[in-house]
């Protein structure tokens, strides 16, 4: 593979895959050019070889590049247009599940196309594939035991921890039946069951999951999405053993289509990880993509939060 000098992949020698989502995310959207060269640079070539595989894998389940193209594309025109909006009323469109559940979580051909493209904006997007790799790094390589997902969506998280983890037992929970498929699908693909894992498709705060029975629990953008997030982390503080490892990411002043929480800051999150009976061992604030914190919060743009968390 030709590189740069940076060690990065250099573009003419991008894989078929990535060149081809590229060429066709462009022929819709030729002003995102600059900003694909830029997200296509900071991608290492170990990563470049995992999104190269996700999308060989949505290739063998019968959708196309154009297909994919559109899905990432939905995800940065609904982005945008929730951005305005927010940038102009101060809030988040929505403000309760009920306003967005039948659009989004309950609504098939919506959903594929959310998690899908979301599953590309973890390679493409940098603050995303900061998350990722905060993750990635942060995710205990020795500890065993069983392993909670809340929320897997695309299931990339949870197929990382089953690939990188020494967990022996892994259970996700979502409320959406597309995001189960997807996961199973994933997960399956990759030989990520080799572990066993068990997928349920509920709502979280409803499961009658063991109390002090997991050692570790993962939720990753999900506080935003609920109405009353304090009652997630009770619940997983009362399902986390007391050593457990607890990963949790969510953002700041960032709107989109099922966004409904508004967090205004790190310090509001962080009171609230003390209230819920949680404390914080090690984080990750990234700031709008060019921008100080002090300015991302003064302009209300969008931060974006990981937090590796402890039972008190």
């Amino acid at each position: 593979m030709t590189m740069t000098p940076q060690g990065k992949p250099a573009a003419a020698s991008l894989p078929d895959n990535i060149r081809a989502l590229r060429d066709a995310i462009l022929g819709q959207n030729p002003m995102h050019r600059s900003f694909m060269t830029a997200a296509l640079a900071n991608v290492t070539p170990e990563e470049m070889g995992h999104l190269d595989r996700y999308i060989d894998f949505c290739r063998q389940r019968g959708l196309t590049i154009a297909y994919l193209a559109d899905c990432y594309l939905t995800i940065v025109g609904d982005t945008l247009r929730e951005q305005i909006y927010f940038q102009k009323n101060k809030k988040y469109r929505y403000s309760s599940f009920a306003q967005v559940a039948d659009n989004v979580y309950f609504n098939e051909e919506y959903m594929s196309f959310y998690m899908y493209g979301l599953a590309i904006t973890s390679f493409l997007w940098p603050n995303h594939l900061a998350l990722f790799r905060f993750f990635r790094d942060m995710l205990p390589k020795d500890k065993k035991g069983a392993y909670l997902e809340i929320g897997p969506g695309h299931g990339y998280f949870l197929l990382t921890a089953m690939q990188r983890s020494a967990y022996s037992s892994f259970t996700g929970v979502d409320i959406s039946e597309t995001s189960i498929a997807q996961t199973r699908a994933l997960l399956e693909h990759f030989g990520g069951g080799k572990k066993g894992f068990e997928l349920l498709c509920m709502d979280f705060l409803d499961s009658k999951l063991p109390e002090n029975g997991f050692d570790a629990i993962v939720m990753g953008e999900v506080l935003e999405h609920v109405e009353q997030p304090e009652h997630f982390l009770k619940q997983i503080a009362r399902l986390a053993k007391k050593d457990a490892y607890i990963f949790v990411t969510t953002c700041i002043n960032a709107p989109a289509v099922d966004h409904i929480y508004l967090f205004s800051s790190p310090e509001q999150l962080e009171k609230l990880f003390s209230d819920c009976g949680l404390k914080i061992r090690n984080q990750l604030i990234k700031p709008y993509e060019g921008k100080s914190l002090e300015e991302s919060l003064q302009q209300l743009l969008a931060i974006n939060v990981a937090y590796v968390l402890e039972r008190k």
